[in-house]
C-alpha cells in the first residue's frame, strides 16, 4: 500500500495532532541543541592550564633579559654578545623596568630587530608592560616582527614548559588563528587574538601577562589616542614603545619626510601613554644620510629626551695602512677579471699579524663563513660598498659634507664687502627692512638696504647682547638674554631683550652715502620657535611702531606641497613670490616658503657686484656672517613631476644669520622691491578707473602687514 494511500496523496497531521506533538519537538531539539553545544564546549575547552615546569628557570630571567635571550631564544642568539649587545640589553632593562627613553645608532646587521622582538616578548610575558607598541619604518615591517613573536610562542618548547598560562592556549589553536575567538579555558573565555597588526594574550586568571597587548604601527600611522580595553571593560594606554629603523633609505633623502618622522618622534610616540604619564621605550637605529632622522634623533643637544648613543663596526682601524690598500686593490681587481677574492684573501691571512695591529672591533664574532676575522670582514664591507655607505650603516659616523657643498662659496663671500662703512646704504637704494632671529641665550639680528632688480646690501648685523668675540656658536654664547635683563623668566626676559633691540634699530637714522636719512620701513621678526612663538606676536601687536613689525614663520615647501602663493587668496591677505600676508594663530602674520626664498638669496649672493641683482656686504671682516650664509645647502626633491631644492642645515653649524637675511628679502619684497627673475607673479593688479574730470579721489597708502 502506498505511504499516500489509496488516493495517492501525503497525509498530514491535523492541527490538533500538530499541537499534541508540539511540545515533544521542542524538548527534543533543545536536547540536541544542548548536546551540540556541550559538544562544541568541548572542542575549545583547553582545560587546566599545566604547570609551570621549572619556576626556578623563569624566576632568573625576570629582571635579566640578557638571560631571558640566552634561555629561551637560543635559536635566535647564537653568537657571544659585543659590548655594544649588553649595552644596548641594559638601555632595554632600564627602558622596562624603570620607563626609561633610549635612542641607540647599531651597525646594518647587529641584530636590532630580533632583539626588539625579544624585548617585547619578555616585557609581556613576565607582565612588565601590558601594553607594547612596535614601530617601523612602515608597517609591513612591524607587522613581520609581529609574527616572528607568535612564531616564538607557536614553536618554543621552553615557553611551552616555563610560560605555560600563555603558551598553551597558543599551542592549542593547532596554528588556525581563527579559533582565538571561540577558545575558552574551563570555560571562561581566553579572550586571545592574533591578526595582522595586534597580538592579545590569553586572559588567564592569576597570569602576569593576562590580556596584554603587542601592537604594530608604522611611524606614519595612527598613533595618536591608542588604546585597548581589559576583559573588564577598563581601557588602558601603552606603556612601551620599542622603535626598529624607523627610516628607510627614500625617508633618508627626504627632508620633509624626515622632519614629518621628527615630529611623530618628539610627539605622538612621547605622548602615547597620555595625559600625565610618560612612555618609556628604545628606537634602535642606523644613520644612513648626514642630517637624517637618526643622524638628528642621536643629537642629545637638540633631541636630549632620547639619550642618544651610537655603536660602530670598527672602534681602531689599523694602524698599517698601505698592507690593507694592498689587499683592497686584489679583491677588486680579482671582482673585475672574475678571478673572485681568494687572492685577496689569501694576502691577508700571509700577512694578518700586521694587518690587524691595532685594531678594535666592536664584535669579533661578526664575520661570514669565507672570512677569518672581523676587521677582514669590516673592510670587505667598506670596500665593497664604499665609504658613504660604510661610515653611515656602519659605523653610524656619516661623512660630513665639505663646507663647498653648499651653493654660496666662502671665499666668494668674502669678497662681497664693498667700501661703505656700518651702517651706510648705497646711492640708489631707496628702502631698508631688517629681521631678527630669536634664539634662546640670544637675539641675531639684521640690516639691509634694497635697490632696482632686488640689488642689496648689509648695512649691519649682530646680536643683542654684544659678544666680546667676534666669531662664536650661539650655543656658547658669553653674554646672553638673561644675564642682562635678569629678573624674570624665560619670556620676560625675551620680551625685554626684543624691546631693546627693537627700539634701537627703529629709532635711529640710517644713512645713504649722498647723506640722505632714512628709517627702516618693515622690520620681520622670527615667530617660529615653540616657546617664543606666543611672546613675539604679543609684541609686534603691541608695540608702538606696529605697523612696520611684523612675525613671520617660515614653512619648508617639498615638491608636493602646493606653492604659498598659488593658495586662494582669503579676504585682507596680501599674496607674493613665496609669501602671504595676513591672520596667522589668529593674529596678523606673515608666512613665507623658506627653501624658495633662501634659494633666491643665493642667487643674489653668487650675482656678480655691479650686476642688476647683486648683493654686497658693509666693509670689514664677515667671518660670522660667512659662517652663517654658508651652514645649509640645497637637496634636490622630486615627487608628482615636479622638483624643488630643500635647503638642509649642516651638522653642527649655526645658521641664523642666513634666516635673517633671508627674513630681511621676504620683507623687501613685501615692501615692493619686485622680485626680478623669480619666476612668479609678484602683483596681483585690480582694473582701477580713472577719475572724471574735476573728481577727486582719496589714496590710502597700507603700511606694512596692515589690515
Amino acid at each position: 500500500m502506498s505511504i499516500f494511500g489509496d488516493s495517492g496523496k501525503k497525509k498530514t497531521a491535523t492541527p490538533a495532532k500538530r499541537d499534541r506533538l508540539a511540545p515533544r519537538y521542542a524538548r527534543r531539539r533543545a536536547r540536541t541543541a544542548a548536546r551540540d553545544r556541550q559538544a562544541s564546549r568541548a572542542g575549545r575547552d583547553i582545560g587546566e592550564i599545566p604547570p609551570v615546569a621549572n619556576r626556578k628557570r623563569r624566576s632568573a630571567a625576570e629582571v635579566d633579559f640578557r638571560r631571558f635571550c640566552e634561555t629561551y631564544l637560543r635559536s635566535t642568539f647564537t653568537l657571544e654578545w659585543s659590548p655594544d649587545h649588553l649595552k644596548v640589553i641594559d638601555r632595554i632593562e632600564a627602558a622596562v623596568l624603570r620607563g626609561e627613553l633610549f635612542a641607540f645608532a647599531m651597525p646594518r646587521g647587529s641584530g636590532k630587530s630580533s632583539i626588539v622582538e625579544a624585548a617585547a616578548l619578555w616585557a609581556a610575558l613576565y607582565g612588565h608592560r601590558n601594553f607594547t607598541v612596535i614601530v617601523g619604518a612602515e608597517e609591513n615591517h612591524a607587522r613581520k616582527m609581529l609574527d616572528n613573536i607568535w612564531a616564538e610562542l607557536e614553536t618554543s618548547d621552553l615557553l611551552l614548559e616555563d610560560f605555560p598560562e600563555v603558551a598553551f592556549p597558543v599551542h592549542r589553536l593547532e596554528r588556525i588563528p581563527q579559533r582565538c575567538r571561540g577558545q575558552v579555558c574551563n570555560g571562561i573565555p581566553t579572550r586571545m587574538s592574533h591578526t595582522a597588526g595586534e597580538i592579545i594574550l590569553p586572559t588567564i586568571q592569576g597570569s602576569k601577562a593576562s590580556g596584554a597587548v603587542l601592537r604594530a604601527c608604522g611611524i606614519t600611522g595612527s598613533l595618536r589616542g591608542m588604546a585597548a580595553k581589559r576583559a573588564d571593560g577598563t581601557r588602558f594606554r601603552p606603556s612601551l614603545v620599542l622603535i626598529d629603523d624607523p627610516q628607510s633609505d627614500e625617508v633618508a633623502n627626504s627632508p620633509a619626510q624626515i622632519q614629518t618622522r621628527l615630529d611623530v618622534m618628539r610627539g605622538a610616540i612621547l605622548g602615547l601613554a597620555g595625559p600625565g604619564k610618560t612612555i618609556a621605550g628604545l628606537a634602535t637605529l642606523t644613520v644612513i644620510r648626514p642630517g637624517d632622522l637618526a643622524d638628528q634623533l642621536l643629537d642629545r643637544g637638540a633631541n636630549p629626551a632620547w639619550q642618544g648613543e651610537r655603536a660602530a663596526l670598527i672602534y681602531d682601524w689599523p694602524t698599517n695602512e698601505k698592507l690593507w690598500q694592498e689587499y683592497a686593490e686584489l679583491r677588486k681587481e680579482g671582482q673585475r677579471s672574475g678571478a673572485g677574492v681568494g687572492p685577496a684573501h689569501d694576502f691577508y691571512l700571509a700577512n694578518r699579524e700586521a694587518m690587524d695591529a691595532g685594531s678594535r672591533v666592536a664584535w669579533p664574532q661578526r664575520r661570514n663563513p669565507d672570512e677569518a676575522s672581523a676587521i677582514q670582514h669590516a673592510y670587505n664591507l667598506r670596500i665593497d660598498r664604499g665609504d658613504a655607505a660604510f661610515f653611515s650603516e656602519y659605523q653610524n659616523d656619516p661623512i660630513k659634507p665639505s663646507l663647498e657643498a653648499s651653493t654660496v662659496d666662502r671665499d666668494a663671500l668674502r669678497v662681497r664687502a664693498i667700501a661703505l662703512p656700518r651702517g651706510v646704504m648705497p646711492t640708489g637704494h631707496s628702502t631698508i627692512t631688517a629681521a631678527i632671529d630669536v634664539q634662546e641665550k640670544l637675539l641675531f639680528w639684521l640690516v639691509a638696504s634694497w635697490g632696482p632688480g632686488f640689488s642689496g646690501h648689509v648695512i649691519a648685523y649682530g646680536t643683542h647682547p654684544d659678544q666680546p668675540q667676534s666669531l662664536f656658536a650661539a650655543a656658547h654664547a658669553k653674554r646672553t638674554l638673561s644675564m642682562i635683563h635678569p629678573g624674570g623668566g624665560f619670556e620676560a626676559t625675551l620680551l625685554a631683550g626684543l624691546t631693546k633691540l627693537v627700539d634701537d634699530l627703529l629709532g635711529r637714522d640710517w644713512k645713504r652715502e649722498d647723506g640722505t636719512a632714512r628709517r627702516i620701513e618693515a622690520l620681520a621678526i622670527d615667530a617660529n620657535w615653540g616657546r617664543s612663538t606666543q611672546v613675539v606676536r604679543e609684541f609686534c601687536r603691541r608695540h608702538a611702531n606696529a605697523a612696520s613689525i611684523i612675525p613671520v614663520h617660515g614653512r619648508g615647501g617639498g615638491p608636493t606641497t602646493r606653492p604659498i602663493h598659488e593658495i586662494k587668496k582669503k579676504a585682507g591677505e596680501r599674496l607674493g613670490p613665496g609669501w602671504r600676508l595676513g591672520t596667522v594663530g589668529g593674529q596678523r602674520g606673515a608666512i613665507f616658503d623658506a627653501d624658495f626664498w633662501k634659494g633666491y638669496v643665493s642667487g643674489r649672493l653668487a650675482t656678480a657686484i655691479g650686476d642688476p641683482g647683486a648683493l654686497t656686504f658693509h666693509q670689514g671682516d664677515h667671518e660670522l656672517l660667512v659662517d652663517h650664509l654658508t651652514a645649509e645647502k640645497p637637496l634636490a626633491v622630486s615627487a608628482r613631476g615636479r622638483t624643488v631644492d630643500q635647503w638642509q642645515l649642516l651638522p653642527g653649524r649655526d645658521n641664523h644669520l642666513l634666516d635673517c637675511l633671508t627674513m630681511a628679502a621676504v620683507a623687501a619684497s613685501t615692501a615692493g622691491i619686485d622680485a626680478a627673475g623669480a619666476g612668479l607673479t609678484t602683483r596681483h593688479r585690480r582694473k582701477v578707473e580713472l577719475p572724471k574730470p574735476g573728481e577727486r579721489r582719496t589714496i590710502r597708502v597700507k603700511r606694512w602687514g596692515a589690515e
